[in-house]
Protein backbone atom coordinates (compact mmCIF):
# COMPACT_ATOMS: atom_id res chain seq x y z
CA UNK A 1 0.00 0.00 0.00
CA UNK A 2 1.67 3.56 -0.71
CA UNK A 3 1.24 5.74 2.03
CA UNK A 4 0.65 9.41 1.75
CA UNK A 5 4.10 11.18 1.74
CA UNK A 6 4.74 14.99 3.13
CA UNK A 7 6.45 16.01 0.11
CA UNK A 8 9.39 18.93 0.54
CA UNK A 9 10.78 20.69 -1.80
CA UNK A 10 14.02 21.46 -0.33
CA UNK A 11 16.93 18.39 -1.55
CA UNK A 12 20.12 17.77 0.25
CA UNK A 13 23.05 20.08 -1.14
CA UNK A 14 25.93 17.75 -2.60
CA UNK A 15 29.22 19.02 -1.57
CA UNK A 16 31.88 19.72 -4.42
CA UNK A 17 35.64 20.05 -5.00
CA UNK A 18 37.53 22.67 -7.29
CA UNK A 19 36.48 23.52 -10.41
CA UNK A 20 38.67 21.97 -13.09
CA UNK A 21 38.51 22.04 -17.00
CA UNK A 22 35.71 19.90 -18.92
CA UNK A 23 35.95 17.83 -21.49
CA UNK A 24 32.18 16.29 -23.13
CA UNK A 25 33.95 12.74 -24.33
CA UNK A 26 31.48 11.01 -26.74
CA UNK A 27 30.27 7.89 -26.18
CA UNK A 28 32.44 6.11 -28.76
CA UNK A 29 35.77 7.54 -27.77
CA UNK A 30 38.73 5.47 -26.63
CA UNK A 31 41.97 6.12 -24.40
CA UNK A 32 44.14 8.16 -25.37
CA UNK A 33 46.67 6.69 -23.57
CA UNK A 34 46.37 2.90 -25.35
CA UNK A 35 49.72 3.88 -27.57
CA UNK A 36 51.62 5.22 -24.78
CA UNK A 37 50.86 1.86 -22.74
CA UNK A 38 52.12 -0.49 -25.92
CA UNK A 39 55.55 1.89 -26.24
CA UNK A 40 57.16 -0.23 -23.41
CA UNK A 41 56.51 -3.49 -24.66
CA UNK A 42 57.75 -3.42 -28.19
CA UNK A 43 60.79 -1.71 -26.84
CA UNK A 44 61.21 -4.43 -24.24
CA UNK A 45 63.42 -6.78 -26.48
CA UNK A 46 66.20 -4.33 -27.20
CA UNK A 47 69.06 -4.07 -24.54
CA UNK A 48 69.43 -0.35 -24.61
CA UNK A 49 65.67 -0.14 -24.30
CA UNK A 50 66.10 0.29 -19.81
CA UNK A 51 68.91 3.28 -20.28
CA UNK A 52 66.53 5.01 -22.13
CA UNK A 53 63.40 4.81 -20.11
CA UNK A 54 65.47 5.02 -17.13
CA UNK A 55 63.72 8.68 -16.60
CA UNK A 56 60.26 7.13 -16.97
CA UNK A 57 58.67 9.76 -18.60
CA UNK A 58 55.80 7.92 -19.25
CA UNK A 59 54.43 6.91 -15.60
CA UNK A 60 53.43 10.18 -14.61
CA UNK A 61 51.08 9.84 -17.84
CA UNK A 62 49.69 6.39 -16.07
CA UNK A 63 49.37 8.37 -13.04
CA UNK A 64 47.84 11.02 -14.50
CA UNK A 65 43.94 10.60 -14.46
CA UNK A 66 43.96 10.12 -10.66
CA UNK A 67 44.59 14.21 -10.36
CA UNK A 68 42.71 14.62 -13.72
CA UNK A 69 39.05 15.01 -14.50
CA UNK A 70 36.90 12.87 -12.63
CA UNK A 71 35.26 10.66 -15.83
CA UNK A 72 31.47 9.72 -15.85
CA UNK A 73 29.18 7.96 -18.08
CA UNK A 74 25.06 9.26 -18.44
CA UNK A 75 23.37 6.18 -20.15
CA UNK A 76 19.92 7.10 -20.86
CA UNK A 77 17.17 4.93 -22.50
CA UNK A 78 17.35 6.74 -25.85
CA UNK A 79 18.10 10.17 -27.35
CA UNK A 80 15.05 11.32 -28.69
CA UNK A 81 12.34 11.62 -25.33
CA UNK A 82 12.60 15.10 -24.89
CA UNK A 83 12.62 13.65 -20.93
CA UNK A 84 16.02 12.22 -21.76
CA UNK A 85 17.11 14.98 -23.87
CA UNK A 86 16.56 17.09 -20.84
CA UNK A 87 18.55 15.10 -18.61
CA UNK A 88 21.50 14.69 -20.71
CA UNK A 89 21.42 19.17 -20.80
CA UNK A 90 21.32 18.90 -16.90
CA UNK A 91 24.09 16.48 -16.90
CA UNK A 92 26.01 18.69 -19.17
CA UNK A 93 25.92 21.65 -17.88
CA UNK A 94 27.12 20.50 -14.29
CA UNK A 95 29.37 18.65 -15.82
CA UNK A 96 30.69 21.86 -17.40
CA UNK A 97 30.36 23.56 -14.11
CA UNK A 98 32.27 21.17 -12.09
CA UNK A 99 34.81 20.04 -14.53
CA UNK A 100 33.70 16.55 -15.09
CA UNK A 101 34.50 14.53 -18.04
CA UNK A 102 31.27 12.94 -18.98
CA UNK A 103 30.56 11.00 -21.10
CA UNK A 104 26.63 10.71 -23.08
CA UNK A 105 25.25 7.67 -24.56
CA UNK A 106 21.91 5.80 -24.62
CA UNK A 107 19.46 2.70 -26.25
CA UNK A 108 18.81 3.28 -29.57
CA UNK A 109 15.29 3.24 -28.42
CA UNK A 110 12.71 2.20 -25.91
CA UNK A 111 14.03 -1.75 -25.06
CA UNK A 112 17.44 -1.90 -26.41
CA UNK A 113 19.43 -3.39 -23.43
CA UNK A 114 21.93 -4.28 -25.20
CA UNK A 115 22.84 -0.95 -26.30
CA UNK A 116 22.50 0.27 -22.55
CA UNK A 117 25.20 -2.77 -21.74
CA UNK A 118 27.77 -2.14 -24.09
CA UNK A 119 27.78 1.66 -22.49
CA UNK A 120 28.17 -0.30 -19.11
CA UNK A 121 30.47 -1.96 -20.43
CA UNK A 122 32.56 0.39 -21.88
CA UNK A 123 32.66 2.92 -18.44
CA UNK A 124 33.93 0.00 -16.80
CA UNK A 125 37.00 -0.51 -19.83
CA UNK A 126 37.70 2.71 -19.51
CA UNK A 127 38.34 3.22 -15.67
CA UNK A 128 35.51 5.73 -14.80
CA UNK A 129 34.46 6.83 -11.78
CA UNK A 130 30.72 6.26 -12.22
CA UNK A 131 27.54 6.06 -14.19
CA UNK A 132 24.68 7.73 -14.01
CA UNK A 133 21.78 5.07 -15.49
CA UNK A 134 18.31 5.08 -16.61
CA UNK A 135 17.81 1.37 -16.37
CA UNK A 136 16.18 -0.28 -19.22
CA UNK A 137 15.15 -3.24 -17.06
CA UNK A 138 15.94 -5.73 -14.94
CA UNK A 139 18.09 -7.11 -18.39
CA UNK A 140 21.19 -4.68 -17.24
CA UNK A 141 20.90 -5.70 -13.47
CA UNK A 142 24.42 -7.93 -14.28
CA UNK A 143 26.05 -5.23 -16.01
CA UNK A 144 25.58 -2.74 -13.88
CA UNK A 145 26.62 -5.27 -10.68
CA UNK A 146 29.95 -5.66 -12.60
CA UNK A 147 30.50 -2.02 -13.06
CA UNK A 148 30.13 -1.94 -9.11
CA UNK A 149 32.31 -5.08 -8.54
CA UNK A 150 35.13 -3.04 -10.70
CA UNK A 151 34.63 -0.16 -8.51
CA UNK A 152 32.21 2.49 -9.94
CA UNK A 153 29.86 4.21 -8.12
CA UNK A 154 26.61 3.83 -9.87
CA UNK A 155 23.32 5.81 -9.80
CA UNK A 156 19.97 5.21 -11.52
CA UNK A 157 18.28 7.88 -12.16
CA UNK A 158 14.25 8.29 -12.51
CA UNK A 159 13.50 4.67 -12.99
CA UNK A 160 14.53 2.21 -10.10
CA UNK A 161 16.35 -1.12 -10.51
CA UNK A 162 14.37 -3.81 -9.62
CA UNK A 163 15.71 -4.84 -6.27
CA UNK A 164 16.47 -1.17 -5.49
CA UNK A 165 20.13 -2.52 -4.23
CA UNK A 166 21.25 -3.34 -7.69
CA UNK A 167 22.73 0.51 -7.89
CA UNK A 168 24.05 2.11 -4.98
CA UNK A 169 21.48 5.19 -5.07
CA UNK A 170 18.85 6.14 -6.76
CA UNK A 171 17.60 9.36 -7.58
CA UNK A 172 14.14 10.13 -8.67
CA UNK A 173 11.01 11.50 -8.86
CA UNK A 174 8.68 9.05 -6.53
CA UNK A 175 6.85 7.10 -9.85
CA UNK A 176 4.48 5.21 -7.25
CA UNK A 177 3.32 8.39 -6.05
CA UNK A 178 3.15 10.17 -9.43
CA UNK A 179 0.47 7.68 -10.49
CA UNK A 180 -0.98 7.71 -7.07
CA UNK A 181 -1.46 11.63 -7.68
CA UNK A 182 -3.32 11.11 -11.23
CA UNK A 183 -5.34 8.61 -9.80
CA UNK A 184 -6.84 10.06 -7.28
CA UNK A 185 -7.58 13.21 -9.72
CA UNK A 186 -9.37 10.96 -12.13
CA UNK A 187 -11.43 9.25 -9.41
CA UNK A 188 -12.40 12.56 -8.05
CA UNK A 189 -13.27 13.92 -11.50
CA UNK A 190 -15.61 11.48 -12.22
CA UNK A 191 -17.25 12.12 -8.74
CA UNK A 192 -19.16 8.67 -9.12
CA UNK A 193 -19.79 8.14 -12.55
CA UNK A 194 -18.51 4.85 -13.84
CA UNK A 195 -14.73 4.36 -15.01
CA UNK A 196 -14.01 3.05 -18.10
CA UNK A 197 -10.35 2.96 -18.24
CA UNK A 198 -7.89 2.62 -20.79
CA UNK A 199 -3.95 2.23 -19.45
CA UNK A 200 -1.22 2.72 -22.57
CA UNK A 201 2.10 1.98 -20.51
CA UNK A 202 5.30 1.10 -22.30
CA UNK A 203 5.93 -3.07 -22.53
CA UNK A 204 3.81 -5.77 -22.17
CA UNK A 205 7.04 -8.15 -21.94
CA UNK A 206 9.25 -7.16 -19.41
CA UNK A 207 9.10 -5.70 -15.41
CA UNK A 208 10.11 -2.13 -15.15
CA UNK A 209 9.23 -0.22 -12.39
CA UNK A 210 8.41 2.80 -13.97
CA UNK A 211 6.06 1.21 -15.69
CA UNK A 212 4.31 -0.96 -13.33
CA UNK A 213 4.81 2.13 -10.28
CA UNK A 214 3.17 4.50 -12.46
CA UNK A 215 0.10 2.05 -13.98
CA UNK A 216 -0.36 0.57 -10.96
CA UNK A 217 0.23 3.74 -8.48
CA UNK A 218 -2.84 5.21 -10.73
CA UNK A 219 -4.93 2.48 -10.30
CA UNK A 220 -4.04 2.90 -6.09
CA UNK A 221 -4.88 6.53 -6.55
CA UNK A 222 -8.07 5.65 -7.86
CA UNK A 223 -9.26 3.15 -4.79
CA UNK A 224 -8.60 0.19 -7.22
CA UNK A 225 -7.01 -3.04 -5.17
CA UNK A 226 -4.04 -3.64 -6.85
CA UNK A 227 -2.34 -7.36 -5.53
CA UNK A 228 0.78 -7.01 -6.88
CA UNK A 229 2.17 -3.73 -7.60
CA UNK A 230 5.45 -5.33 -9.52
CA UNK A 231 2.39 -6.90 -12.15
CA UNK A 232 -0.28 -4.86 -14.25
CA UNK A 233 -2.19 -7.03 -15.03
CA UNK A 234 -2.64 -8.54 -11.54
CA UNK A 235 -5.98 -5.62 -10.77
CA UNK A 236 -9.29 -7.39 -11.53
CA UNK A 237 -11.05 -6.14 -14.88
CA UNK A 238 -14.14 -4.60 -13.22
CA UNK A 239 -14.80 -4.01 -9.56
CA UNK A 240 -15.41 -0.53 -7.87
CA UNK A 241 -13.00 2.28 -7.21
CA UNK A 242 -13.19 3.82 -3.51
CA UNK A 243 -11.73 7.09 -3.63
CA UNK A 244 -13.69 10.49 -3.60
CA UNK A 245 -17.45 9.09 -4.26
CA UNK A 246 -16.32 5.95 -5.45
CA UNK A 247 -17.87 4.30 -8.04
CA UNK A 248 -17.90 0.82 -10.63
CA UNK A 249 -14.71 0.93 -13.06
CA UNK A 250 -13.46 -1.41 -16.01
CA UNK A 251 -10.05 -1.89 -17.25
CA UNK A 252 -10.43 -1.57 -21.23
CA UNK A 253 -7.65 -2.43 -22.02
CA UNK A 254 -3.57 -2.74 -21.13
CA UNK A 255 -1.65 -1.61 -24.03
CA UNK A 256 1.88 -1.83 -25.14
CA UNK A 257 3.20 1.76 -26.69
CA UNK A 258 6.66 2.25 -26.62
CA UNK A 259 6.41 5.36 -24.44
CA UNK A 260 6.26 7.50 -27.73
CA UNK A 261 3.59 8.84 -29.61
CA UNK A 262 3.19 6.49 -32.27
CA UNK A 263 2.50 3.71 -29.85
CA UNK A 264 0.09 5.83 -28.07
CA UNK A 265 -1.88 6.52 -31.42
CA UNK A 266 -2.09 2.61 -32.14
CA UNK A 267 -2.80 1.66 -28.46
CA UNK A 268 -5.60 4.08 -28.31
CA UNK A 269 -7.05 3.04 -31.59
CA UNK A 270 -6.51 -0.54 -29.92
CA UNK A 271 -8.87 -0.18 -26.98
CA UNK A 272 -11.48 2.20 -28.55
CA UNK A 273 -11.73 -1.03 -30.84
CA UNK A 274 -12.39 -2.90 -27.63
CA UNK A 275 -14.84 -0.54 -26.20
CA UNK A 276 -15.63 2.97 -27.73
CA UNK A 277 -17.16 4.38 -24.01
CA UNK A 278 -13.63 4.68 -22.67
CA UNK A 279 -13.66 7.71 -20.44
CA UNK A 280 -10.45 7.74 -18.19
CA UNK A 281 -7.36 7.38 -20.24
CA UNK A 282 -3.97 6.28 -18.33
CA UNK A 283 -0.74 7.04 -20.24
CA UNK A 284 2.75 6.68 -19.53
CA UNK A 285 4.12 9.90 -20.20
CA UNK A 286 3.15 12.80 -22.58
CA UNK A 287 4.44 11.73 -26.08
CA UNK A 288 2.05 9.06 -25.53
CA UNK A 289 -0.60 11.21 -24.73
CA UNK A 290 -0.03 13.45 -27.84
CA UNK A 291 -1.14 9.51 -29.47
CA UNK A 292 -3.71 9.12 -27.26
CA UNK A 293 -5.47 12.38 -28.27
CA UNK A 294 -4.78 12.04 -32.01
CA UNK A 295 -7.19 8.87 -31.85
CA UNK A 296 -9.21 9.94 -29.33
CA UNK A 297 -10.18 13.20 -31.99
CA UNK A 298 -10.20 10.97 -34.68
CA UNK A 299 -12.85 8.75 -33.08
CA UNK A 300 -15.32 11.78 -32.64
CA UNK A 301 -13.96 12.19 -28.63
CA UNK A 302 -14.10 15.64 -26.98
CA UNK A 303 -11.11 15.28 -24.78
CA UNK A 304 -12.18 17.22 -21.32
CA UNK A 305 -15.72 16.26 -22.03
CA UNK A 306 -16.13 12.58 -22.75
CA UNK A 307 -13.22 11.66 -21.85
CA UNK A 308 -10.20 12.89 -19.39
CA UNK A 309 -6.79 11.99 -20.15
CA UNK A 310 -3.72 11.86 -17.23
CA UNK A 311 0.28 11.36 -17.77
CA UNK A 312 3.35 12.02 -15.75
CA UNK A 313 6.54 13.84 -16.58
CA UNK A 314 5.53 17.26 -16.84
CA UNK A 315 8.00 18.49 -19.93
CA UNK A 316 7.17 21.67 -21.27
CA UNK A 317 4.60 20.48 -24.29
CA UNK A 318 3.43 18.24 -21.49
CA UNK A 319 1.89 21.30 -19.13
CA UNK A 320 1.50 23.49 -22.25
CA UNK A 321 -0.91 20.81 -23.19
CA UNK A 322 -2.52 20.99 -20.01
CA UNK A 323 -3.27 24.32 -20.11
CA UNK A 324 -4.77 23.93 -23.43
CA UNK A 325 -6.81 21.24 -22.64
CA UNK A 326 -5.20 18.25 -24.23
CA UNK A 327 -4.09 16.20 -21.30
CA UNK A 328 -6.27 16.94 -17.98
CA UNK A 329 -3.59 16.32 -15.32
CA UNK A 330 0.14 15.44 -15.32
CA UNK A 331 2.61 14.60 -12.80
CA UNK A 332 5.99 16.95 -13.09
CA UNK A 333 9.01 15.63 -11.92
CA UNK A 334 12.55 16.93 -12.66
CA UNK A 335 15.15 15.31 -14.60
CA UNK A 336 17.51 18.23 -15.10
CA UNK A 337 18.05 18.16 -11.15
CA UNK A 338 18.05 14.29 -11.13
CA UNK A 339 20.97 14.35 -13.30
CA UNK A 340 22.73 17.96 -12.19
CA UNK A 341 22.78 16.27 -8.45
CA UNK A 342 23.94 12.84 -9.76
CA UNK A 343 26.99 14.43 -11.44
CA UNK A 344 27.68 16.25 -7.95
CA UNK A 345 27.44 13.01 -6.20
CA UNK A 346 29.84 11.17 -8.74
CA UNK A 347 32.69 14.18 -8.65
CA UNK A 348 32.34 14.44 -4.62
CA UNK A 349 32.53 10.65 -4.07
CA UNK A 350 35.62 10.53 -5.92
CA UNK A 351 37.36 13.81 -4.25
CA UNK A 352 36.75 11.87 -0.92
CA UNK A 353 33.59 12.95 0.23
CA UNK A 354 30.53 11.38 1.53
CA UNK A 355 28.00 9.69 -0.25
CA UNK A 356 24.29 10.72 -1.03
CA UNK A 357 22.12 9.44 1.06
CA UNK A 358 18.10 8.53 0.95
CA UNK A 359 15.94 11.18 1.41
CA UNK A 360 12.12 9.11 0.53
CA UNK A 361 9.63 8.62 2.80
CA UNK A 362 10.72 4.70 2.71
CA UNK A 363 14.36 4.77 2.55
CA UNK A 364 14.86 3.58 -0.43
CA UNK A 365 15.85 6.39 -3.00
CA UNK A 366 16.63 10.14 -3.03
CA UNK A 367 13.90 12.08 -3.39
CA UNK A 368 13.63 15.04 -6.25
CA UNK A 369 9.93 15.67 -5.73
CA UNK A 370 6.84 15.86 -8.22
CA UNK A 371 4.33 18.43 -8.47
CA UNK A 372 0.27 17.70 -10.05
CA UNK A 373 -0.17 20.09 -12.53
CA UNK A 374 -4.02 20.82 -13.45
CA UNK A 375 -6.14 23.74 -13.87
CA UNK A 376 -9.20 21.79 -12.01
CA UNK A 377 -7.76 20.83 -9.04
CA UNK A 378 -9.58 17.82 -6.75
CA UNK A 379 -9.88 17.60 -3.26
CA UNK A 380 -8.97 14.05 -3.60
CA UNK A 381 -5.80 14.38 -4.85
CA UNK A 382 -4.03 13.69 -1.29
CA UNK A 383 -0.38 12.63 -2.91
CA UNK A 384 1.11 15.45 -4.22
CA UNK A 385 0.94 19.37 -4.36
CA UNK A 386 -1.30 20.95 -7.03
CA UNK A 387 -0.15 23.58 -9.28
CA UNK A 388 -1.71 25.22 -12.31
CA UNK A 389 -0.71 24.63 -15.65
CA UNK A 390 1.22 27.85 -15.70
CA UNK A 391 3.47 27.51 -12.71
CA UNK A 392 4.32 24.11 -14.26
CA UNK A 393 5.29 26.02 -17.96
CA UNK A 394 7.19 28.41 -15.47
CA UNK A 395 9.00 24.93 -13.67
CA UNK A 396 8.93 22.90 -16.94
CA UNK A 397 12.16 21.28 -18.94
CA UNK A 398 12.25 20.27 -22.25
Amino acid sequence: MINRLTRGRTLTAVAVAGVAAVTLAACSSGSSEAPAEEAPAAEAPAEEAPAEEAPAEEAPAEEAPAGGAVAVSLITKDSTNPFFVAMQEGAKASAAELGVDLTVGSGKEEGDDAGQIELIENAIAQGQAGILITPMSVNVNDAIKKARDAGLYVIALDTPTDPPDVVDITFATDNCLAGQAIGEWAAGKLNGEKAVIAELVIFNDRVVSVDYCRANGFLKGMGIEVPTLEDMTSPAATGSYTTGAGGEYEIVCLEATGANEAGGKTGMETCLSKNPDINVVYTINEPTAFGAAEALKAAGKTIGQDVFVVSVDGGLAGVEAVKAGTIQATSQQYPLKMASLGVEAIKTIADGGAAPENTSANGQFFDTGVVLCTDDPMETVVSAPQESAQFCIDNAWG
